[in-house]
């Protein structure tokens, strides 16, 4: 049974006596309902969303190389790998420190020279992608993303998928400056105080800050977790939802850990110490399930309102289907952006910023906060419903 490596102490489906066999079962017809939608013309993109969110995620890697790609909208035929030149590279040396430290991120018992091998593939991807892309910054952190990627698709996929998530999902970490990261921190607070006022309030009086989830944003929690299962379990949720969803993940841990944040002592360095370690044992399905609930009960304009951000209404995911149709998006952004700060002065000489969400987002939002979460858990819905259309300011397109 393929699920029992692929799930680890932190599942929420128990793999003993009549729920293990439950499980089994709900698993044939899972892998069943996901190689349905690849088959589908046009492949089914919204069954296979959902399919990535709900319990369990993609189960499979052989699944994963399959499904990640049409999560990024990646055509299969991918560019052939170039040769990269390294002695001049100015990222080089810092990249070479990083996969060196990298070992932990290999599976235990891998023959050190495909080890090697694979560190080697590591340094070519990041190297050609930041090539391709002048406009990226590499960051300390990368690799752990990078890496995730090589284990599951090998070398070639890999590098059209980085490609693709380095210059849509992960482009504000890869800014020259690290205002676009802080921008997303920013988002941590306003979930937990929404959810439980009293941690926020003990976080904000130990005056914590939110550094402490910095690595698990900008790695997608790839370098905090242990076991390589939650983490690629973790990446077929995030590749399938809205960029900010790794935010409204970290603020779920640190919710669950409620009793453990309030009878720490009240002070920064403890707090951020008990915070920076997570344990290893969490229930990650449920965990993703209340992610998902609380994106829709708190979507991210709704935040950047209250916290006083400034906000355009970027519809990222729309400007994401249009980068993907492979077009110059470039005449059609700027003439979008145009729009956007059109209307952004009209609504500031009213001295109000309305974002008018669409009336099925609304009402779905309204169902979440009474409870109502369907069979598929609300973040599946809102991933096709239309909820996830309104983001903060998020610089896919510098």
């Amino acid at each position: 049974n393929n699920m029992s490596k692929s799930r680890g102490p932190g599942a929420s489906s128990p793999v003993n006596g009549k729920q293990g066999n439950d499980w089994d079962t709900r698993r044939k017809r899972k892998i069943a309902d996901i190689t349905h939608a690849l088959s589908a013309s046009p492949v089914d993109v919204a069954a296979l969303r959902r399919m990535a969110i709900s319990e369990g995620g993609l189960l499979t890697d052989e699944l994963r190389c399959q499904v990640w790609p049409r999560l990024l909208n990646v055509p299969p035929h991918v560019l052939e790998q170039e040769p990269v030149e390294r002695e001049n590279n100015k990222d080089y040396n810092q990249v070479l420190l990083d996969v060196q430290r990298s070992l932990r991120r290999f599976p235990p018992g891998m023959p050190d020279e495909q080890r090697e091998g694979l560190q080697e593939e590591l340094i070519d991807i990041i190297l050609l992608v930041l090539k391709r892309n002048p406009q990226l910054h590499y960051y300390q952190g990368y690799h752990d993303i990078v890496v995730t990627f090589l284990l599951v698709l090998g070398e070639r996929l890999a590098t059209a998928l980085v490609e693709k998530l380095s210059t849509h999902h992960l482009r504000d970490f890869m800014d020259p400056t690290m205002d676009n990261t802080k921008h997303i921190l920013n988002y941590l607070m306003p979930i937990i105080e929404r959810v439980n006022p009293e941690v926020h309030d003990f976080m904000q009086q130990a005056e914590v800050g939110t550094v402490f989830a910095l690595s698990w944003l900008i790695t997608w929690f790839g370098h905090v977790l242990s076991d390589f299962r939650h983490v690629v379990r973790l990446y077929d949720f995030f590749l399938a939802c809205h960029p900010l969803m790794p935010i409204y993940f970290a603020a779920v841990i640190v919710l669950y850990r409620e009793e453990e944040v309030l009878e720490c002592e009240c002070d920064m360095a403890m707090v951020h110490h008990l915070l920076s370690q997570i344990p290893q044992d969490l229930p990650y399905e449920t965990l993703i399930s209340r992610a998902g609930d609380l994106f829709v009960q708190f979507p991210p304009s709704e935040l950047a309102r209250e916290a006083g951000f400034h906000l355009t209404a970027a519809s990222t995911f729309k400007d994401f289907d249009l980068a993907s149709t492979q077009q110059r998006p470039d005449s059609v952004l700027r003439r979008r952006r145009r729009q956007k700060q059109a209307a952004l002065e009209r609504s500031a000489a009213n001295a109000v910023v309305v974002v008018a969400r669409p009336s099925a987002a609304r009402r779905f939002v309204r169902l979440a906060v009474m409870g109502l979460t369907v069979a598929l858990g609300a973040a599946a819905l809102a991933v096709v419903n239309t909820a996830l259309e309104w983001a903060p300011k998020l610089n896919f397109f510098p």
